[in-house]
């Protein structure tokens, strides 16, 4: 089964919904670009920590569904680096970007974990130009959760700035750790002085909460609730690519690449956006 996707003609018209199913391969460029526009391909995808419940998947294996998709840059969430989970000499995302041939990575960390570190992590073919951090809420009123990060790169694309995030909200069944984590992102994306990008594993649906929260800054195909599930045998989406275009991004597709269904336990999530030239 081949990519499920959405394709958007202009901002008032959605030409298809996420449901639509094609037999072709993943896109390149699905609607030609304007004139004064370059592309750029982007992919948020949870690794699941690379490491299945029965033992340690195969890194190989999500190299290859990154390097069919071919994207510019991905969003990686549930990141070992030097753990014993995964192993003290490896560090996922330095290891998944040298396997994917991708020369650039960067890694936040959000806890120790297993004698290592643990977070989220971009990897790229286009040069970091800025690199920051950020940890969001674990510690609210006396109560406790795991440690949230979110990785932040700036790359250049047609002459234009453009900021790249990765991030994971918390997974527990209370929803106002995912609200408080989705208030601190608003207030990241506003101090951002170019477009954004944020993808990530937000463990949430399309009309929760949080994402309302989020659709204050940040647009989404997937506000009408028509897209298709993320994670494995479920219909849920909560994985996604949200962005401010400051008019210059244009989302050209977005969708899910349901055949990759055994490499992680979430489906990787992909689009393509038109950036429009500096003139």
């Amino acid at each position: 089964m081949k990519i499920n996707r959405i394709f958007l003609l202009s901002i008032i018209v959605l030409l298809a919904a996420c449901g639509k199913e094609s037999t072709e391969e993943p896109p390149t460029v699905i609607i030609p670009p304007t004139t004064d526009a370059a592309i750029l391909k982007v992919m948020t995808y949870n690794i699941a920590g690379a490491a299945a419940s029965t033992g340690v998947r195969s890194l190989e294996g999500l190299a290859e569904v990154i390097k069919r998709v071919d994207p510019d840059i991905v969003a990686i969430q549930e990141v070992d680096a030097f753990t014993t989970r995964n192993g003290k000499d490896v560090h996922l995302a330095r290891d998944l970007a040298a396997l994917c041939g991708m020369d650039h990575w960067f890694f936040a960390k959000a806890m120790d974990f297993h004698d290592g570190e643990y977070g989220d992590a971009i990897i790229s073919k286009l040069p970091f130009k800025e690199t920051m951090a950020y940890n969001l809420t674990g510690d609210w009123e006396g109560q406790r959760i795991e440690t949230r990060s979110v990785a932040r790169v700036t790359v250049e694309v047609g002459g234009r700035d453009i900021c790249f995030i990765s991030t994971h909200f918390d997974h527990t069944s209370n929803e106002k750790w995912r609200i408080l984590q989705a208030k601190e992102l608003v207030e990241i994306v506003k101090g951002i002085e170019m477009p954004v990008i944020v993808g990530g594993d937000l463990n949430c649906t399309p009309s929760s909460e949080p994402m309302k929260i989020l659709y204050e800054v940040l647009a989404s195909p997937c506000k009408t609730g028509d897209c298709l599930g993320t994670f494995v045998g479920s219909k849920n989406v909560i994985d996604y690519l949200v962005y401010r275009s400051d008019n210059v991004l244009t989302l050209s597709s977005y969708g899910i690449y349901s055949w990759a269904d055994k490499e992680s336990d979430h489906f990787p999530v992909g689009a393509v956006f038109e950036v429009e030239k500096v003139k």
